[in-house]
């Protein structure tokens, strides 16, 4: 039996908490896996920025990326290694370069899901070229942005099509607030979305593979307190319908990490934002979250790597619109197909099966770990390069606490430590 080595690439940018945490984790669970006629063992190694050969190897069977959304550089590095290569990456950076907000609202109203009622209107301001002013002369057609308002319904959102983190984010409550909004826009192309005023739950849900977690959300509070702790606020069915909606949504992008947010308003949950394939990852957003965020990177990554999962070169969207069209069938139920479909590709059940067998450990090492100085050094660097030096003790206590409160949640429920 040959001893093989699997490489782990981590693409970063300004990432400090969850690498550190990661690479730890992968450390300490020491694994060596019977695959065919190999002994896996596993290595970490960050990506460098640095010249390179079109034709060179690629080392990594395996590389999670968080830069390549706007480096271009490690872009192109990462898309050589697709093509040529045949390297997995966690996310395809064809979905993150082309599938904006405006995409995601078109494709899941095709599959049915309840979008609120959304627009899109040209920019109020353009950048000055050769034959602009003779195409806008030509083509462009004068509007009322107040029938267009009357026509998507007040509270509404103005956001731009292709946004993220909020910017450029405003509620208007009527048609002054719409002209003021639409004035200082500028040249982004912008989204007018009705609001889900009446809701009565905001939830966000992490997708990692297979893996879900669905998270009470709170937009309104600091950036530090969004991800709320909280428990037994879906019944077995909502969170099976959270679960099915963002397993649909990220299998139909080919994304293996995203994050959903929806509303709940009378009793249906309306996804508001899905689009977010380089989601949140750091301590000082997820704190109580973080430990299963980072069990959810090693479980997928190592099986990724260990079985040498191709990475799907096409999205392939028809059998999912083969199960839209049906007029058979409710929402609900297209929305369980979906999810056969979303599971499929996936490999859930291969992929359970590789945990079961192999990293059944690994909850445990990872409880220890999250109890060390290691664990807290890691917490604190992220703190220390995001709050005022007077506040660095505070927040790296806070968020450190909450860790810990997760550790004991585990403990009672798995009986860790005992």
């Amino acid at each position: 039996m040959a001893n093989v080595t699997k490489w782990i690439g981590l693409s970063l940018g300004a990432d400090l908490c969850w690498p550190l945490c990661y690479e730890e984790l992968i450390k300490r669970l020491k694994l060596k896996i019977p695959m065919g006629d190999d002994s896996l063992s596993f290595a970490v190694e960050r990506v460098t920025i640095e010249p390179f050969n079109l034709r060179q190897p690629v080392k990594y069977s395996v590389v999670l990326d968080r830069l390549t959304h706007w480096y271009h550089t490690s872009r192109e590095w990462i898309k050589k290694g697709v093509i040529l290569n045949d390297l997995y990456v966690l996310n395809n950076p064809w979905a993150i370069q082309s599938m904006e907000k405006h995409s995601t609202y078109c494709a899941m109203m095709r599959l049915g899901f309840p979008i609120p009622e959304t627009w899109m209107l040209p920019p109020k301001e353009y950048e000055p070229t050769e034959d602009l002013q003779v195409t806008l002369e030509r083509y462009a057609k004068l509007f009322s942005l107040r029938e267009i308002g009357e026509k998507v319904g007040y509270p509404m959102f103005m956001k731009p099509y292709d946004g993220g983190a909020w910017k450029g984010v405003s509620r208007l409550d009527g048609p002054d607030a719409l002209r003021n909004a639409y004035e200082e826009s500028g040249k982004r192309v912008m989204h007018l979305q009705k609001a889900v005023a009446d809701f009565d739950l905001f939830v966000r849900c992490i997708g990692l593979g297979p893996q879900i977690r669905t998270i009470r959300y709170n937009p309104s509070a600091p950036l530090h307190a969004r991800y709320e702790v909280a428990f037994n606020f879906l019944d077995s069915d909502e969170a099976a319908l959270m679960r099915d909606m963002t397993l649909t949504i990220n299998a139909f992008f080919g994304w293996d990490f995203n994050s959903c947010e929806a509303l709940r308003e009378g009793g249906v949950f309306y996804p508001i934002d899905f689009a977010n394939a380089c989601p949140d990852s750091q301590v000082t957003s997820l704190h109580f979250h973080f430990p299963w965020l980072v069990k959810a990177q090693a479980r997928w990554s190592l099986f990724c790597a260990a079985t040498g999962r191709k990475m799907r070169k096409t999205l392939d969207w028809e059998p999912f619109y083969a199960v839209a069209d049906r007029q058979d069938l409710s929402f609900r139920d297209k929305l369980k197909l979906y999810a056969e479909i979303a599971n499929q590709r996936l490999e859930t059940d291969r992929f359970e099966e590789f945990c079961a067998q192999h990293l059944a450990h690994l909850d445990e090492v990872a409880w220890d770990f999250f109890g060390t100085d290691k664990a807290r050094e890691a917490v604190r660097s992220k703190v220390a390069a995001l709050f005022p030096p007077h506040e660095i003790d505070e927040f790296t206590d806070h968020f450190w606490g909450l860790i810990q409160f997760w550790r004991k949640t585990e403990a009672d429920r798995e009986g860790f430590g005992g």
